[in-house]
Formats: structure tokens, C-alpha cells, sequence
């Protein structure tokens, strides 16, 4: 087991490497730009669309599909994997997970409008897409071969995933909270976790986003309320902090306190890195739940899919950093959760509490969202009979994953995220032409 976790950490050290965030910066910064800035200069026009009356064919309303995909992404990523960026890269680090949301949202906006343009239906009647059909509808007509290889690997590693970053890892962040701030026993929680979320999937994704849509906007909204309640408090150091953020982007961050000190390259790193893994913008898997939408128009979608990087990592996370930086409690020494709930507790009383509370509801409304993600994943590979087993699987894993340690999981899903992101990226950019052209041609005739 040992030699297996080795291989593991080695293989995440070149998985995550240079090449790979260079890779998603790059691709998201060429789509940025081939799509004139559209997600930059059209973000005031996308909100409306949430609103809209639905129109056209899919299972879910627009609205629906974006929490069923903030369900999947908000989570612990915005309280302990901002923290974690700035114990290891500083305050900078804020500033870089600011620059790959930026770059993100396009990269979020073409896979939303890819998977409605080359979505199905399926035998039951539901509307499927994401990565694995946008391959196979979409590179399948000009490059079968690689296609016939990309969209099943991108499916297999989906699958896999999901049972570390979307289940096992979301139910043992759940019970750690509470147990450590309320002292409910584990395996409590992993029983009471498998109970609802059997339930809950038990309706399918009509279910999952009915459940969403009503969760996701309360919890963002209770966890937004306190870091700003907080920024209230501390508003005097808000300009320091800014300056701080700038200046540590681009000069090194020298050791304070329990600081150990980092440099620029530190800071892009932990930044780009803990912004991805916050917002999964060129992982693909977001694209599943957009997929499901009810509209006549990809583009339309698209733009309510790079919502979902905008509200992750342009909001939710800057407030979890800027609490963390105003607080001073960033160069404590102290990492993760544990940073973000001394930050809160020291303006809060009860922020402590708050942040696990938080933490709970996200890892829990994360399970639900990547569950649906798998469910289409074997879906695509072994057709619908192979749904309800899927299913079955991943419910009895929840009380497992709550009561175990699970810190190979986490070096396994880090890697199947980071496999699930080079198929993904191979596809947007050989179909970027089409995204271009889509765009155009609705704002041509779009006021």
C-alpha cells in the first residue's frame, strides 16, 4: 500500500504540475479571447437568463441546472482550499485564484453551451451530455478515432472520481465537522448521510435539483452574510489587505509569525490550483448538470454556466480570503478549515460553529451534485441498467467514507480529476471554432 500511495503522490506531482495549470490558464485565456471578452463584457446580461421563463426541451429549468452544478462545486474548496492557498502561496494566492475564475468562465461558458448543443435523449427520456458526448457528437464526425478514445476515458475517470472528491471525501468533511464542533459521533452522521441522500436520488435529477435550487442559494446566502458581516467589522484593514494581496502577487510574501514566507511562483501556484479545484472550471463536470437544462439555446446556457464560476471563486471564495486576510489570522500558521474558522471566530461568536456548519452543508449538497455526474458516467459507458447499481454503490459508500481515513482517496481523486481534465481540455479547444460561431451568430441577433 505504501508503494501504491508513492506512485500516487508522484503521479499528482506531474498530474498537477506546471503543464496542467498552464494547461487550463492557457485554454481559458484562448477562449477569453476568441470569444471577444464576451464572458467579461456580457456577465450584467447573463443573471436576467436565470429568471427567464424556460423555453424549449430539458428536464430542468436553467436556474436549476446552475445549483445542481453549485451544489457540486461550492464546497470544501471555498473554506478550507482558500485557506490552504494562502498558509502555502500568501495572501498572493488571491489574487491568482482571481485570474483562473477570470480566464474559468469562459472555459465554464463553452462547456455549458458544448453540452446542450451535442446533448441526447436518452431511453428514459432524459436529456444527457457533458464532455463524453460533446467528444463523441461533436470530434466523432471529424476525428472518430480519437474520439472513440477520448469520450469513454473522460466517462471512466468521472465515474471513478466521484466516489473520492464527490462522496467518500464530502460524507468524512460532513462528520469531522460535526463531530469535532458538536460532538455528533461519525457514525451517526454516515448513517443519517446515507439516509437522505438514498432519498434524494432516489427522484432522479428533477429531484437532486429541485433539492438544490432550494439549499444551495440558503447556504451561500447564510455563509455570505457572516464573511461580509465580518468585513464589516474589520473594514478598516479592507484596503491594506487589497494592497497586500497585489503586492504578494508579484513580489515574495516574506515569513510572518507563523508564516513560513512564499514565493511569486508559490503564490500562482496554490492560486491556480485551489481556484480549480474550487470552481472545476475545465474539468468538465459541470457541463453534466448544464446539459439537463431546459432551453432552445446553448449560448444562452453557457452564459448561465460561467455564473457558476463567477459566484464559486469571484465571490464566495475572495470572502472566505478576505476574512482570513483582515482577520491577520493568515500568517498564524494555522491551515485549511482551521484557518477559516479561527478567522470567523474571532469576529463572530459563534463563527466557529458557523464555518462548520457551512462546511457540512457544502460537502453535503457536493455529494448530491457528483452523484448525478457519475450516474450519466456510467450511463454513457454502460447504457441506463447500469444507473440503479451505480446508484446503489454510491449511497452505501457515504457511511464508509465518514468513518474512515481517507487521505489515500483524496491522492486518487486528485489524480482522476486532473485525467478527467485532459480529454476536456483536447475537446474545447478542436471544437472552439463552433463555440465561436454559436456566439457570434446569437449576438448578431441579440440586441
Amino acid at each position: 500500500m505504501q508503494a501504491l500511495t508513492s506512485f500516487i503522490t508522484a503521479l499528482n506531482g506531474y498530474l498537477w504540475g506546471p503543464w496542467m495549470l498552464g494547461a487550463l490558464a492557457l485554454t481559458g485565456l484562448f477562449l477569453t479571447i476568441g470569444l471577444r471578452f464576451i464572458p467579461w463584457r456580457k456577465l450584467p446580461q447573463a443573471f436576467p437568463l436565470l429568471l427567464r421563463r424556460a423555453h424549449g426541451s430539458g428536464d430542468i429549468t436553467p436556474f436549476q441546472a446552475l445549483m445542481t452544478a453549485l451544489a457540486a462545486t461550492v464546497g470544501t474548496g471555498n473554506i478550507a482550499g482558500v485557506a490552504t492557498a494562502i498558509h502555502f502561496g500568501g495572501p498572493g494566492a488571491l489574487f491568482y485564484m482571481w485570474v483562473i475564475a477570470l480566464v474559468g468562465m469562459a472555459t465554464k461558458y463553452s462547456e455549458a453551451l458544448c453540452a446542450v448543443h451535442y446533448r441526447e435523449v436518452d431511453e428514459l427520456g432524459n436529456h444527457v451530455g457533458g464532455p463524453m458526448y460533446y467528444i463523441k457528437n461533436g470530434l466523432g464526425a471529424r476525428l472518430p478515432k480519437l474520439a472513440a478514445i477520448l469520450a469513454p476515458a473522460f466517462a471512466l475517470f468521472t465515474a471513478l472520481a466521484g466516489f473520492g472528491i464527490g462522496n467518500t471525501v464530502q460524507a468524512n468533511s460532513v462528520a469531522h465537522a460535526l463531530s469535532a464542533n458538536f460532538a455528533v459521533p461519525e457514525a451517526a452522521t454516515g448513517a443519517a448521510l446515507m439516509i437522505v441522500v438514498g432519498l434524494v436520488l432516489i427522484g432522479g435529477i428533477r429531484r437532486i435539483a429541485h433539492f438544490a435550487s432550494a439549499l444551495v442559494p440558503t447556504m451561500v446566502a447564510l455563509y455570505l452574510g457572516a464573511g461580509l458581516a465580518i468585513l464589516a467589522i474589520n473594514h478598516t484593514a479592507l484596503p491594506g489587505a487589497f494592497v497586500l494581496i497585489v503586492q504578494s502577487a508579484f513580489t515574495p510574501a516574506a515569513a510572518e509569525g507563523g508564516f513560513a514566507g512564499a514565493t511569486v511562483l508559490l503564490a500562482i501556484r496554490w492560486g491556480f490550483a485551489r481556484g480549480i479545484f474550487s470552481n472545476e472550471a475545465g474539468l468538465g463536470s459541470a457541463a453534466i448538470a448544464h446539459a439537463a437544462a431546459r432551453t432552445d439555446d446553448p449560448v444562452q446556457q453557457g452564459m448561465v454556466g460561467m455564473l457558476g464560476t463567477f459566484i464559486d471563486t469571484l465571490v464566495v471564495c475572495t470572502v472566505t480570503g478576505l476574512v482570513i486576510i483582515t482577520s491577520g489570522t493568515w500568517s498564524s500558521g494555522l491551515n485549511g478549515a482551521a484557518l477559516t474558522s479561527a478567522a470567523f471566530a474571532g469576529a463572530l461568536p459563534a463563527g466557529g460553529a458557523l464555518v462548520a456548519l457551512s462546511l457540512a452543508l457544502f460537502a453535503f449538497t457536493t455529494l448530491l451534485g457528483w452523484s448525478y455526474y457519475g450516474e450519466r458516467a456510467v450511463e454513457f459507458l454502460f447504457g441506463i441498467r447500469a444507473i440503479l447499481p451505480y446508484r446503489i454503490l454510491w449511497v452505501l459508500a457515504v457511511p464508509l467514507g465518514a468513518m474512515t481515513s481517507l487521505d489515500f482517496v483524496w491522492l486518487l481523486a486528485d489524480a482522476l480529476n486532473a485525467l478527467m481534465a485532459i480529454p476536456n481540455l483536447i475537446a474545447l479547444l478542436l471544437l472552439s471554432p463552433v463555440v465561436f460561431a454559436l456566439t457570434r451568430d446569437y449576438w448578431a441577433r441579440t440586441p
